[in-house]
């Protein structure tokens, strides 16, 4: 490997290199330098790899190496220097430097690794942020449950699976709906929307399926149904517990035949399309009572995903409210507000039983309430005090009575803790889960505190 002494050997991939022992690939230019000269120019540019051959005068391996770094980040870098020890290589490689070159190395193989390296590292970088435009950002928050969430999500986004989303009402579950559309090979095409309940049964089966001219009184045209908007994409059904029996069975056919008949015509159009339901009712309770097609459920529900209420992720609020306040902003055209630590910590504390949707509706009431006033307070989000922060107890009703004789202290607040703890999972029939949401507590606060005082004899 030819290099002059005092040189910073640069490497700019033009072209796939022919790597040989003695001489740099023709497809390769490369340019020899001083260090001096070469920090007084740009760095990163187009070049691919760089070596700095060792001994420099003037110059220390990590010295060189942090100025390198800083004019061409991201740039492998190769060294050689017959003077370092083992140790010395080791450090620089935890540092970042890519190789140590030595004399029996093919070292043109070992750039053209770095080369091809960084090319997928910066390949891989950029699925991550394609994945993450497409439909990741739709569903913020990083708890436990909107991961579960999330992964369901990555893991059926390319298959035709129906899937049935379920929760409260503002959970999310459109925007859910539309990050599984945009996790797919079918988000090209469009995703066409239908609440059953926000339209009349008498229009609803024309509005899915399509009619044709004189199908009915007023039908004086041909109309095209969301089924066949939907074509090559995905059809969302809203609300679908509110779907008539009659449509049950007919959105039962297609799901089955993939196939359905304009309202008025014989003839059968092939339907691919991917279908998501949602609602935020029991349909087994509406099986129950036979207001829903069994049948019609279990093909619906081929893949189930739970939206979680907001009370259960409440580590979610804080990122929830930032995109709210930066959204509504710009929607407003106006300058970003701030969001105080103190405002987050109550928007935290409180347990919004509309959950996403309430929130997101209470941030722009407070943007509006806010006025010309940069910073939000607590007095924009007129929210009901916390439950805990009403219960006040009498101050000539003491608790625990202090015998003349005194007490163990430690030991009685134990007991009090264990006659609450004890209380709460009798009346959640032994649900940690739900007694720690009754208490204010993390499960696992919950379980270490169970934990910790089943020494004790319990309460009565």
């Amino acid at each position: 490997m030819p290099m002059d002494a005092n040189r910073v050997l640069w490497i700019v991939e033009t072209a796939a290199p022919s790597p040989s022992d003695s001489a740099p690939p023709s497809a390769w230019d490369v340019r020899y330098c001083t260090p001096e000269g070469a920090l007084r120019e740009p760095i990163a540019g187009d070049r691919q790899a760089i070596v700095l051959e060792f001994p420099l005068a003037g110059w220390t391996v990590p010295a060189l190496w942090e100025e390198v770094q800083r004019l061409a980040p991201g740039v492998p870098v190769l060294i050689r220097d017959p003077q370092s020890t083992l140790q010395d290589a080791v450090r620089m490689a935890r540092l970042g430097v890519y190789q140590f070159l030595t004399e029996d190395q093919d070292a043109f193989r070992l750039i053209e690794q770095a080369i091809e390296s960084r090319r997928s590292a910066n390949l891989a970088r950029l699925a991550v942020q394609i994945c993450r435009e497409e439909w990741g950002e739709l569903l913020l928050g990083d708890s436990r449950e909107m991961r579960q969430v999330k992964h369901i999500i990555r893991m059926v986004g390319n298959r035709r699976a129906t899937v049935l989303i379920t929760g409260e009402t503002g959970t999310g579950k459109e925007v859910a709906a539309l990050a599984i559309h945009r996790a797919a090979s079918r988000r090209k095409g469009l995703m066409v929307a239908v609440n059953c309940s926000a339209l009349p049964e008498n229009l609803l089966e024309a509005e899915l399926f399509g009619h044709v001219r004189g199908a009915f009184t007023g039908a004086v045209q041909n109309r095209t149904g969301r089924f066949e908007q939907a074509q090559g994409g995905t059809l969302f059904l809203d609300e679908i517990g509110e779907l008539p029996l009659d449509l049950q069975v007919k959105l039962l056919r297609v799901l089955q035949e993939r196939e359905y008949q304009r309202l008025g015509s014989s003839e059968t159009v092939k339907a691919d399309i991917r279908v998501i339901a949602a609602t935020n009712c029991d349909l087994t309770r509406k099986i129950e009572h036979g207001t829903f097609r069994e049948d019609l459920y279990y093909r619906l529900n081929v893949v189930p995903i739970q939206m979680p209420p907001l009370r259960q992720r409440p580590e979610d609020i804080p990122a929830l409210a930032y995109h709210f306040v930066e959204k509504i902003c710009a929607l407003e055209e106006m300058e970003r507000k701030i969001l105080p630590s103190e405002v987050v910590e109550r928007l935290c504390g409180y347990s919004w039983p509309g959950n996403v949707r309430q929130l997101e509706n209470a941030v722009e009431m407070a943007i509006a309430l806010s006025g010309e006033r940069r910073a939000l307070m607590l007095p924009d989000f007129p929210l009901p005090a916390p439950a805990r922060a009403r219960m006040a107890v009498p101050e000539a009703s003491p608790v625990i009575s202090v015998p003349d004789d005194g007490l163990d202290y430690e030991r009685t607040l134990a007991v009090i803790e264990r006659s609450i703890l004890d209380q709460a999972l009798r009346k959640t029939n032994g649900n940690k889960k739900a007694a720690a949401e009754m208490l204010r507590l993390k499960r696992t606060t919950l379980s270490a505190k169970v934990r910790s005082l089943d020494s004790l004899p319990a309460c009565n």
